[in-house]
């Protein structure tokens, strides 16, 4: 009987899955911390709603934020080791 998955044969898409799930929970995470902030801020002052509403909103601007950067750096350490990405000139001139 063979093994049930060989990293060693799937590596690329071992990777590419780690990727996605980070980026998956990088986002989920940012979302869940600002509604939890929003919730006990809305339940604290004793309104409903307008805090959560904002705190997830903020979450999701936040989260795509950080998704984004994080996209920049794993294509910006791709290129430098030749894979063939877009370029990017970084040049201050």
């Amino acid at each position: 009987m063979g093994k049930f998955f060989s990293f060693k044969n799937n590596k690329d898409w071992a990777e590419n899955l780690q990727i996605v799930m980070q980026l998956g929970l990088t986002m989920a995470g940012c979302i869940l911390f600002c509604f939890i902030i929003g919730y006990y801020l809305d339940k604290w002052i004793d309104v409903k709603g307008p805090f959560t509403t904002i705190f997830i909103i903020l979450g999701v601007v936040g989260g795509a934020n950080v998704v984004y950067r994080q996209i920049m750096e794993i294509t910006e350490s791709g290129n430098k080791d030749g894979d063939g990405g877009p370029e990017r000139n970084d040049s201050a001139d």
